[in-house]
């Protein structure tokens, strides 16, 4: 795949980015409600979007939602602030750090929270079939070491692909694999410079299908995912390119009135 696209917006948006603090931290709290919702969706979470801005940011309960529904916002909300300070420090991936994602998304479950699952499971639909729990911590740690090399050979969007199906494929804990999945990849992306992407609930089928339809039956290809993860990246780079436009142009709108004037 050709990244370059990618690659030449970012250079872009270093290159032209005047947000000042208020902006920036305006613009991640509304990333931050977005991503919650349409990744807590995905799992199966009932919280409309509004809802989900009242429960992270108002503290609001809504009624006729589940308790654990309103953990699940709370919990990945943590968590993805938990991974921007680590991205921010250029923190390594290990397995611990995979258990503490795992910890705050699975808040809701003080039992299984934190903790690789110990029995066997398989995934509703698909035609993989996770390996067995003994299985996994070795797995696991293999992933890890392997991510190393990916990240050196590959572009960081191709080897995110590849690291995100085969997470998911060792399906590491009893629940919450596709949240914490998510998280990573928004921790590796904002450790290579880029933005963090936000894989809609609309597109949850278009999602699915990268692990059935292209890696578990087509011969393990990622290139479905990385082409999906790129076409998120590319929306959110366009995006904050936009609103420096858009601010750029007030500026100097302002600037005229106050010359004329």
């Amino acid at each position: 795949m050709d990244f370059t696209k990618i690659d030449n917006l970012n250079k872009k948006l270093k290159a032209t980015n005047s947000l000042n603090k208020t902006e920036i931290v305006r613009l991640r709290e509304e990333f931050m409600i977005e991503n919650t919702y349409d990744s807590i969706a995905i799992g199966g979470n009932t919280l409309t979007l509004r809802e989900t801005a009242l429960v992270i940011k108002g503290g609001i309960t809504i009624a006729e939602k589940s308790v654990k529904e309103h953990l699940e916002a709370i919990g990945h909300k943590d968590a993805l602030e938990y991974v921007t300070a680590l991205a921010n420090k250029n923190t390594e991936l290990t397995t611990r750090i995979i258990k503490e994602i795992h910890s705050y998304v699975l808040m809701s479950d003080a039992a299984i929270k934190g903790a690789y699952r110990r029995i066997p499971v398989s995934i509703t639909g698909a035609s993989h079939t996770p390996p067995q729990p003994y299985l996994v911590p070795v797995q696991m740690e293999a992933l890890i070491g392997e991510f190393v090399g990916m990240k050196q050979n590959m572009h960081i969007i191709e080897a995110l692909a590849e690291f995100h199906l085969r997470f998911e494929s060792i399906h590491p804990f009893l629940d919450g694999n596709g949240r914490v999945g998510r998280l990573i990849i928004n921790m590796e992306l904002i450790k290579a410079g880029l933005l963090p992407v936000n894989i809609k609930f609309k597109d949850r089928i278009k999602y699915y299908n990268c692990f059935d339809n292209n890696y578990y039956i087509n011969g393990k290809t990622s290139d479905a995912l990385a082409e999906l993860i790129a076409e998120c990246e590319t929306e959110e780079l366009l995006k904050y390119l936009e609103i420096l436009e858009q601010k750029a142009n007030l500026e100097g709108a302002y600037y005229e009135a106050s010359v004329s004037s």
